[in-house]
């Protein structure tokens, strides 16, 4: 009896064993790679790009892309500070943190789907506009009088004794996990990103999903700004230059497919474990941060490259 593996199932594995490569060969170059401290601060760091890429996954199955998120990111976590700064109570300044970033969400998709934008497109736009609007409300400065104490507590807090944001990542995941596997939300998504025409065929309310993932995107970004913010202790109206990418780098990485129709929230977890390890690992030997980003663009181009390399071998 013959066994075949399907290619996403290959892929998987491909990037778990690349993770694994990767962990080894740091922890011989670096003594301080291995230790609690680092694994922790590079855990936290990745979380923002995680929860972000936990609803960028099934957006970019769906065969759209958000280009937007940075800017998204910038923008809500400014505000979370700003609305503290007059005097809003936290827990509602992170209310309308969120949000903007769903109300920015939702314009992308019915920029998508009611004007036949191409997502590329819609979501460059927002970018720009989302990132000059965080800069106008602060004058291109900093928030980081008046914030109080209590404002760095999601970012920086514990519960017992394991950070806040590594539950909220884990449970984001879990959330994320759920619908793509065990709903009807799942299923229309990657219905869509396979063959469009025919997930209309077959009664899928296609517009209305695709609208509902941007939004998801759009809450989840504003989410990861304030959290952002909170981690920081400052309201930075620049912060999340290039996350976007980071984001989309750590997805593609996991085997979604830039066409749609393939990807998982698993892999995209993986591929942001690898994006993190890399950029702490290059950190600890003292390499500039230039070299990350063509460390990145390098990455991405080698993820895709394997993607249609798997498809080939699958269709062959």
């Amino acid at each position: 009896m013959k066994i075949t593996l399907s290619s996403s199932f290959l892929q998987k594995m491909v990037i778990v064993g690349v993770l694994i490569l990767i962990v080894v060969i740091l922890s011989f170059l670096s003594k301080s790679f291995l230790t609690f401290t680092n694994l922790n601060n590079v855990t936290r760091q990745v979380a923002f790009v995680v929860i972000t890429g936990c609803a960028v996954t099934p957006l970019m199955i769906s065969g759209n892309f958000d280009l937007s998120i940075g800017s998204i990111l910038g923008l809500t976590g400014m505000l979370s500070a700003f609305f503290v700064t007059l005097s809003i109570p936290l827990w509602l300044s992170i209310v309308l943190s969120i949000l903007v970033g769903s109300g920015i969400g939702l314009l992308n998709g019915l920029m998508v789907v009611k004007l036949r934008i191409p997502s590329i497109i819609a979501t460059l736009g927002t970018m720009y506009a989302a990132r000059g609007l965080a800069l106008v409300i602060t004058g291109g400065n900093s928030i980081h009088m008046g914030l109080g104490e209590k404002f760095i507590l999601l970012g920086r807090g514990y519960l017992g004794g394991i950070p806040i944001t590594f539950l909220i990542m884990v449970l984001t995941i879990l959330l994320f996990y759920f619908i793509e596997s065990k709903t009807i939300l799942g299923r229309y998504t990657y219905a869509i990103g396979g063959n469009k025409r025919t997930a209309l065929l077959s009664g899928i309310n296609v517009g209305s999903i695709v609208i509902f993932l941007y939004l998801l995107v759009g809450s989840l970004t504003g989410f990861s700004g304030t959290l952002m913010a909170s981690r920081l202790g400052v309201g930075q109206p620049m912060v999340g230059t290039g996350f976007e990418f980071d984001v989309i780098v750590a997805v593609v990485l996991g085997g979604t497919s830039i066409e749609g129709g393939e990807g998982s929230i698993f892999g995209m977890l993986i591929g942001a474990f690898i994006v993190g390890f890399i950029a702490n690992g290059l950190n600890l030997l003292g390499i500039h941060s230039f070299y990350q980003s063509i460390l990145k663009g390098v990455v991405l181009v080698g993820a895709v490259l394997l993607d249609q390399k798997f498809k080939e071998g699958i269709a062959d």
